[in-house]
């Protein structure tokens, strides 16, 4: 069977302990994944200055180089995953098979990846906002020798936010995602084959016990996960949290009037990816014509239909729990049992929200009409294609959407785009016509890497 290992500092290490991941279609094991223990984890985090020296060896412009040449690596060659050959296919296939995600849209993820690393050089431009890269360690302060990565398995596109850490000569300490081994591992076998020095990477497949070593012993991390699991290390500034995004689109009055100009922009908002990443569009506010709006959306979504993980035209992903789909639908109608929100996509989709397909579990599109800003749906966020339609006063409008990491803002008036560009509660504001998954690649979508890994400080010369 493929083994893959753990990589200590670059060095391929096998345990004792092994984790199978599974094609979740058939239960067939693809691969073991070693797994390292937290005494393992502690000890090797003891060397990471001196790894981070060696990665130093390479200046900024090398590395910046090895990172656009692993990107073609990536995206068409064929690695070696332990002891085995991977292609570009196989990894998609893999990739797919254990987190339910098409295959379309694997491949979707793959080249954007593979784009992160090809635009490393205006990537840095943004995070940095133009500083001089050759000038860095003059300016600013570095904060820690390795940048951890607590990573999750629902989609390999955020794979793409780490990266920059290697170019910026911080060495990584990865744990995937239970479900999703392949992709942090496969992005390290084409920058070790693109020159990476090999102290530039390391990879544990752990528990929660490793996990919390990490975090504790990386001076600096990402973390991503709901709600729950990142709920203990929120306020800790060691710790970029990498949670639920709550992002939405904002349709101001001088917009609702003509919010079927924009509705593709919505369903895009909601539905790109599956619906899986954070920012994914939760909800809808508007100042008007919320009703029609929320109509509109439903019958445009309820279109997309539950598909094949071959099919070139699968819009949506699999669950690869069923019982966690059939919960998440139990939790859906009771919170509309209890009354002030209804699902508008019902009559449109003529079925069930919860639905099989080729022995895959699915959530198909839901739009939720809600009559009370407040109500739980209104607050929801789901790994699937779900949106809540609100409508509140404009002058409301900031402050009731609470914590929003996108937000797209469809107005010109002058005041609401002032007010959200004052308000503490959104970390990213598209205004104008732009679906909230619209990313540039020198505009970071949440938190700064770069100010996550280094700090300004004043330096003063005086002649002797």
């Amino acid at each position: 069977m493929l083994h893959i290992p753990v990589l200590r500092a670059g060095a391929p290490y096998r345990s004792l302990t092994v984790a199978r991941v599974s094609d979740f279609r058939t239960g067939e094991p693809l691969a073991e994944v070693s797994q390292a223990n937290s005494g393992l984890i502690a000890k090797d985090l003891m060397k990471v200055k001196e790894n981070q020296r060696k990665l130093a060896q390479s200046s900024i412009p090398e590395l910046v180089a090895i990172c656009q040449k692993a990107a073609g690596i990536f995206l068409e060659g064929e690695l070696s995953v332990g002891d085995q050959p991977q292609s570009a296919d196989d990894y998609v296939n893999q990739v797919s098979a254990t987190t339910g995600m098409p295959k379309v849209m694997c491949r979707r993820n793959m080249n954007k990846i593979a784009t992160a690393m090809e635009k490393m050089p205006e990537v840095l431009r943004g995070l940095t906002r133009g500083a001089d890269l050759e000038k860095l360690h003059l300016d600013f302060r570095r904060e820690t020798a390795a940048l951890g990565a607590i990573l999750p398995s629902n989609s390999p596109g955020v794979h793409s936010l780490w990266l920059p850490s290697l170019a910026l000569q911080t060495p990584l300490v990865l744990k995937p995602g239970s479900r999703e081994p392949w992709s942090p591992y496969r992005i390290a076998m084409a920058l070790y084959q693109a020159g990476l020095p090999r102290e530039g990477i390391s990879y544990y497949p752990t528990d929660v016990n490793g996990t919390r070593e990490v975090l504790l012993r990386c001076g600096k991390s990402m973390f991503f996960g709901d709600k729950k699991t990142v709920e203990a290390w929120k306020g800790e500034n060691r710790v970029q949290i990498h949670g639920p995004g709550w992002s939405k689109v904002l349709v101001g009055a001088d917009k609702a009037d003509h919010w079927q100009d924009y509705l593709g922009l919505m369903a895009e908002s909601v539905a790109a990816n599956g619906g899986r990443s954070c920012i994914n569009a939760s909800g809808v506010w508007t100042a008007a014509r919320g009703r029609e709006i929320a109509e509109g959306l439903a019958e445009r979504l309820a279109s997309v239909e539950a598909r094949d993980m071959d099919d070139p035209q699968a819009q949506i992903c699999a669950f690869t729990n069923k019982k966690i789909a059939e919960m998440l639908n139990r939790r859906i109608e009771s919170e509309l049992q209890a009354g002030g929100a209804e699902d508008l996509t019902a009559k449109y989709r003529g079925g069930e929200r919860l639905v099989e397909v080729g022995g895959c579990a699915f959530l198909l599109p839901t739009v939720i009409w809600c009559d009370d800003p407040d109500h739980p749906l209104a607050r929801a966020e789901y790994l699937f294609p779900f949106c809540a339609v609100v409508e509140t006063p404009q002058d409301e409008l900031a402050e009731r959407i609470e914590a929003t990491l996108v937000a797209t803002v469809l107005s010109e008036d002058a005041g609401l785009v002032d007010a959200l560009m004052d308000a503490d509660n959104i970390d990213r504001i598209n205004v104008g016509p732009l679906p909230t998954n619209a990313i540039r690649w020198d505009q970071p979508h949440e938190g700064n890497l770069f100010e996550l890994l280094h700090h300004q400080r004043a330096v003063q010369h005086h002649h002797f």
